[in-house]
């Protein structure tokens, strides 16, 4: 993956809060918005459940004004919140200055979610470089690892705790995405192969059929058809060689992997919207938006994409 601008931006901010407590959460995060608000800042809260309800009941009337979104459903894949929970918000109000609060990361994810999810705050910083927007990403240090702050002092430039307000001097999100970008253990599974594009509706149906005997269905099943459709097509499109289909069932999840010999260069690939008129890149930024969980590897000897699904 290509390496991300470390400097930081003068326009563009990106603050870790780190907080203990209810308390800490509602003094750094209730004056944020309500400061933004009488700006006439556009404000959006994108936090898990639980929380959101606290910010909620704390920012009484001024809630109404408030974008407010359960991170743990719009970003329950991390792959889609830069597209559709922060880019979907900031761009329709490019005209002024956005507040928003994201919180991506809580003691609830789960050791296969968090390399994605600390890639993720990493991209953010790439994502949203020279943009007129301030996005908030809360950490709870009483609940999250050790790991999971250290990760954050390298992805955020700037930190907040209780009244402090500084530049962290550990900031590299390029070392973020690299450290994440780890080898996915290959499955012991039969394996689908596609070679050229007459072959992309039998590897549908292959992925279809695995995908019910192992217990998908009803609408999930159409989108793991999509997504095994997408995968292969891509793979296809901007690689040389064929591409291995697999589909299994692993630790509550349906997998569909697709394994090729190509690499990914950009790290933004399946993140952004669309342009008007334009294709490049929907097939990924249609998998992100239907999957639970995107994880990504890709090197000099080739690229794995693997999407998962609850069962």
């Amino acid at each position: 993956m290509s390496a991300i601008d470390t400097q930081r931006d003068p326009l563009f901010v990106h603050p870790a809060l780190f907080y203990g407590s209810d308390e800490e959460y509602l003094a750094g995060l209730v004056p944020f918005v309500t400061d933004g608000l009488e700006l006439g800042h556009p404000v959006a809260v994108a936090v898990p459940g639980k929380r959101l309800d606290l910010l909620r009941d704390a920012l009484g009337d001024a809630a109404r004004d408030v974008t407010m979104l359960d991170m743990a459903e719009e970003g329950r894949n991390p792959g889609r919140i830069i597209p559709r929970v922060l880019r979907r918000f900031a761009d329709a109000r490019q005209d002024r200055h956005v507040r928003i609060i994201g919180e991506p990361i809580w003691a609830g994810r789960s050791g296969v979610e968090y390399p994605a999810c600390a890639q993720h705050e990493a991209l953010i910083n790439a994502a949203f470089t020279g943009r007129d927007v301030t996005i908030l990403c809360p950490y709870d240090t009483s609940a999250l690892d050790a790991a999971a702050i250290e990760d954050a002092r390298q992805t955020h430039p700037v930190l907040w705790e209780g009244d402090r307000r500084y530049d962290s001097e550990h900031y590299a999100p390029d070392r973020v995405v690299a450290r994440y970008n780890a080898p996915l253990p290959v499955a012991d599974e039969d394996a689908f192969t596609v070679e050229r594009p007459a072959d992309v509706s039998a590897a549908r149906r292959f992925a279809v059929r695995r995908a019910r005997e192992l217990g998908l269905a009803g609408a999930r099943l159409a989108d793991l058809e999509l997504i095994a459709g997408e995968l292969v097509t891509n793979s296809l499109l901007h690689t040389s060689g064929p591409c291995r289909l697999g589909v299994w069932a692993e630790d509550g999840h349906l997998v569909c992997e697709v394994r090729d010999g190509g690499r990914l260069t950009d790290p933004l690939a399946g993140r952004r919207p669309p342009r008007a008129g334009g294709t490049s890149g929907i097939g990924l930024l249609l998998v992100n938006d239907l999957a639970d969980l995107v994880r990504l590897h890709t090197a000099a000897d080739g690229t794995t994409v693997r999407a998962l699904l609850r069962l």
